[in-house]
């Protein structure tokens, strides 16, 4: 066909029985013929469900298939699994169009996001445009402007015959004055107030003219100040239309939200209005004011309502800023070495501080034993700088030796020649491997007549502490702290053992240290003495110490000197604190008052809330169980009061282990500081005595005390006062009763006796019968009765009591059953007082 241009016939798909001529439509009322060829279908002719290839049944061979199995069973199992293959097939499609319909979606939104991008690109290109083509029109305006101003003065210069003719001249032509001459009095006029209108409208926020006093003194604003937000206000529509936008977009912020929040300050991190935020909460069924308090998860949803995103953070997080990060190696500085003296107790261990001092430092302490933890710089005469920490001996500061541990590079174990390992000097070894710090032995008082060095190396062998003389690598030193034998050898020992540990720490850097002790000073408040282990303290520093903070008002060294600061292992005494920290606390530096508040109080909290939970932990049931078992205990209550927290600590942990299942010691209060008329109150409320450890009452505690019969204790020495309380406990003791054997007898008859019973006639085979002992009926060696004798008969006579090989006759107290052959032990009882 022409129509065809030698090309093939169209063919339709899926052809009908028809084919022929179609005519086709276009556009403009157009139409063509088309010769249709129709193609046959090819068909490929499959076996019927039913019937196998070869034109057997495809339900297989009867014989072959289960038991009870017909055909028209057997056929609706195979449809069944036929249309189960069609399902799985039409939810595979289901799932590819599902993903190619995810995938166009994040290409549109991909897009999408693009446009936007591109859009936002073109309106502030487009709003800089504008911008700088009003900046030039402004300097046009200033430049014409100021060429008007040249002009007038020019004009007033002129002759005034001339202004006047010129004016003459242009009202009679009715036209413009000439150029360089002054336009007519009427036309400037005109051009003036013009300028005027012109420049009252303008409220680009320059001032014109002068400044009166009133003005500056009322504001310009009838008397009202323009708030900054105001002013932040104007700004923004200022700058909105210079960009041709007053549509401001949404900005996103990340809000944080600690566990509860108040209204207010969750809508002013959001920027949002509270009536706004105040609404959504009323929507979401909460009726709440601006001032309430919600939880993190409602604040939650509110700010995914505002369209910000959420931050959580816990209030644990107010201590982020006083992590500190590892020091540079750089930055890190040399630093003297902190020095623990450890031992038992009286084997001379700040004898030998004095001495290395060339100070008294026992005649200071009461009793002649340390009962502080002192901290001392001393100066070789090599020239170097060591720190020294003299912790006390006596048991009940193991808790103050295990805190000088902690803080230590080197432990000096200070052993007596004449005396040996003992207890606490076993404590201090095992506090000095517990903190990993290497260990010098000192065996002191060497110059005594029974001094015995290589007995003390053999008691350190037996708990791993091999020193050189036994080929170990522990350092010991023979010394003496009243000759001064050794000592030189002893600070060689020290500064070789500190080289060797290259001891550094960065000096520039925000303060860190441990409070070594602390005391209420009456004249200077709480005082800490404080081991700087990082950075520098400087007078004026800002700090949080445990649950307490302050200011450095001042600080005060070892020799008792005011110091500016204290650089890395110095110990000084700070000044400054609101309340007296535990000793052991760290001590740490901040950058305001405000954070360290806020740590403070945020522990606080903490130890308060640890306390509730403590004390609420305790079911009903624990209660009744303890108080059923507390129901045979006798408790001795005290209130103790010391002159510094470690002593405290010390004296309520030793008071703590005074006594049995019996009877205990019970610390009602403790603290640091004087005995007050609280203290007192408290004391006779409960019927205890206040115990004084270095502090006295001061006058109205004395006077309520005598008023109250309340009683106060004052020690200096802590053996006397755990001496006392134990001998006070005691006294709440029950008397043991013991029983002494006195004599067996045996009997040999038994008789019956009117208006008495029957009596036993016994022969005393051990011992002595007394009619006051305690008896007891022993029948082939088992206790079958145990009583009192109502008679002891020798013949006819009432006697007290019958020697052994002596016959007699006895009869028990309300017991009848006796037998010849049984024995009868006789014993007394007495009570002996009992002592913990």
């Amino acid at each position: 066909m022409s129509d065809n241009d030698g090309k093939k016939t169209l063919g339709v798909r899926g052809g009908g029985p028809r084919s022929g001529n179609v005519k086709q439509s276009f556009s403009h009322g157009r139409t063509k013929s088309v010769e249709v060829e129709v193609k046959k279908k090819r068909t490929v002719t499959k076996p019927a469900p039913g019937k196998a290839a070869g034109g057997k049944s495809s339900l297989g061979n009867p014989s072959r298939r289960p038991a009870g199995i017909t055909d028209a069973e057997m056929e609706r199992r195979l449809k069944a699994v036929a249309a189960a293959k069609a399902r799985e097939a039409g939810e595979a499609e289901q799932r590819a169009r599902e993903e190619r319909e995810r995938e166009e979606e994040r290409q549109r939104r991909r897009e999408e996001a693009e446009q936007k991008e591109r859009e936002q690109r073109e309106a502030e290109e487009k709003a800089r445009a504008k911008a700088e083509e009003e900046e030039r029109k402004r300097k046009e305006e200033e430049e014409a402007a100021k060429r008007a101003a040249a002009e007038a003065a020019a004009a007033k210069t002129a002759p005034k015959d001339d202004a006047a003719g010129a004016a003459r001249g242009g009202a009679v032509a009715g036209k413009p004055a000439p150029r360089g001459k002054a336009a007519p009095v009427g036309e400037r006029t005109d051009r003036e107030d013009r300028g005027n209108k012109r420049g009252a409208g303008r409220e680009d926020g320059r001032r014109s003219g002068k400044l009166t006093l009133n003005q500056a003194l009322s504001g310009g604003e009838g008397g009202r100040q323009k708030s900054l937000a105001s002013m932040k206000r104007k700004q923004e529509r200022a700058r909105q239309k210079a960009m041709g936008t007053q549509q401001r977009e949404k900005v996103v912020r990340d809000v944080q939200v600690p566990e509860t929040i108040v209204v207010s300050e969750l809508a002013n991190r959001m920027a949002e209005r509270v009536a706004d935020v105040v609404k959504e909460l009323m929507k979401m069924g909460m009726m709440v004011t601006q001032n309430q308090t919600i939880d993190q998860d409602t604040a939650d949803l509110i700010v995914e309502e505002f369209g910000h995103n959420m931050v959580r953070v816990s209030d644990a997080d107010v201590e982020d800023v006083i992590k500190s990060e590892d020091d540079k190696p750089e930055d890190l500085k040399s630093r003297p070495p902190v020095i623990t003296i450890m031992g038992h107790v009286d084997h001379g261990k700040t004898s030998l501080l004095d001495a290395i001092r060339h100070a008294k430092v026992v005649a200071g302490e009461a009793g002649g034993i340390t009962q502080h933890i002192g901290a001392y710089q001393v100066q070789t005469d090599g020239g170097s700088t060591l720190t020294f920490l003299d912790t006390p001996g006596h048991a009940a500061f193991t808790s103050m030796r295990s805190r000088g541990a902690q803080v230590t590079d080197i432990v000096v174990l200070v052993v007596a020649a004449d005396d040996s390992v003992m207890p606490q000097t076993i404590e201090a070894i095992n506090h000095a491997k517990a903190a990993g710090v290497p260990m010098i032995v000192a065996i002191n008082k060497i110059d005594k007549p029974a001094a015995d060095p290589d007995r003390v190396r053999a008691g350190l062998l037996q708990h791993e502490v091999i020193v050189e003389k036994m080929s170990g690598d522990v350092q010991d030193v023979e010394v003496s702290a009243h000759t001064g034998q050794g000592l030189d050898e002893l600070l060689e020992a020290i500064a070789l053992q500190s080289e060797i540990l290259e001891l550094k720490a960065n000096p520039d850097r925000a303060a860190e240290g441990a409070v070594i002790e602390a005391q209420l000073d009456v004249g200077r408040g709480p005082v800490a003495t404080v081991l700087v282990q990082k950075g520098t303290l400087k007078q004026g520093d800002i700090f949080v110490v445990g649950e307490q903070y302050g200011k450095v008002r001042a600080l005060v060294n070892d020799k008792g000197e005011r110091v500016k600061e204290a650089g890395p292992s110095v110990p000084v005494e700070v000044l400054g604190l609101q309340g007296t920290p535990e000793a052991g606390d760290v001590l740490n530096v901040v950058s305001t008052e405000a954070q360290a508040r806020e740590i403070a109080e945020y522990r606080r909290n903490v130890a308060k809330e640890k306390r509730a939970a403590a004390g609420a932990g305790t079911t009903l049931e624990q209660l009744m169980a303890k108080a059923k078992a507390d129901e045979n205990v006798s408790e001795l209550p005290v209130i103790v009061k010391a002159d510094v927290q470690g002593s405290a600590e010390a004296i309520v942990q030793a008071l703590e282990k005074v006594g049995n299942d019996e009877v205990r010691v019970r610390v009602l209060h403790y603290g640091v500081g004087a005995i007050t008329e609280t203290d007192v109150g408290l004391a006779e409320a409960s019927g205890a005595p206040v115990i004084g450890f270095n502090v006295r009452a001061n006058a109205p505690a004395r006077n309520s005390a005598n008023q109250k019969g309340v009683e106060i204790r004052y020690y200096s020495v802590i053996y006397d006062l755990v001496d006392d309380v134990k001998a006070a406990a005691s006294g709440l003791l029950s008397n043991e009763i013991r029983e002494n054997f006195i004599g067996y007898a045996s009997i040999k008859e038994v008789f019956k006796v009117s208006n008495v019973g029957k009596v036993a006639g016994c022969l005393v085979t051990e011992g002595v019968a007394r009619r006051s002992a305690g008896v007891r009926l022993l029948r082939d060696d088992v206790v079958i009765h145990e009583g009192t004798l109502k008679t002891l008969k020798r013949f006819k006579d009432e006697v007290s009591e019958v020697q052994s090989g002596q016959e007699c006759g006895m009869a028990f107290e309300n017991y009848d059953d006796v037998r010849p052959g049984d024995v009868i032990e006789i014993f007394e009882r007495e009570e002996v007082e009992r002592s913990l």
